[in-house]
């Protein structure tokens, strides 16, 4: 990889994580999703209805006992509920509750809102190629995590 490539890579992370720092610090954001470690497990299984508990870990990259412990407070405030695999029985799947969608509506009206300033309409096809790019960027390095390099 070249110097201009590295540095256009670099300022690409640096800008997604500038724009994350506000979205999580609004007081919107703040009020309806929990610590940001609950806030990214559920946000994860909202996008991800029936996944596994593995999947969902390696997903947010968080370590099993941090990503336990969330997945346990979230099913202690209702957010998530536990079914076991009709397929296997050893394993759990993951599913956001009707409480969790209400407080994720909440959560989308309110970052919606807080993004409905910072972005014109006319920068609408903008959006579409950022939102296809980041989920591209995101299944890769998810696959990448996967994959161990």
């Amino acid at each position: 990889m070249d110097e201009e490539q590295t540095s256009r890579l670099f300022e690409l992370a640096d800008l997604i994580l500038a724009v994350g720092r506000h979205i999580q610090a609004s007081k919107e954001a703040a009020a309806e999703s929990g610590t940001p470690m609950e806030g990214a497990v559920m946000r994860y299984i909202d996008r991800h209805p029936g996944t596994t508990a593995s999947a969902a870990a390696e997903a947010t990259q968080l370590i099993s006992s941090n990503f336990s412990r969330a997945v346990r407070n979230l099913e202690k405030a209702g957010y998530i509920r536990r079914d076991v695999d009709p397929q296997d029985a050893r394993r759990v799947l993951l599913f956001p509750t009707d409480k969790a969608q209400e407080n994720l509506q909440r959560l989308r009206t309110a970052w919606s809102h807080l993004m409905e300033g910072a972005v014109t309409d006319s920068e609408e096809a903008e959006i579409d190629a950022a939102i296809s790019t980041l989920r591209n960027i995101e299944a890769r390095l998810v696959a990448r995590t996967r994959g161990g390099s």
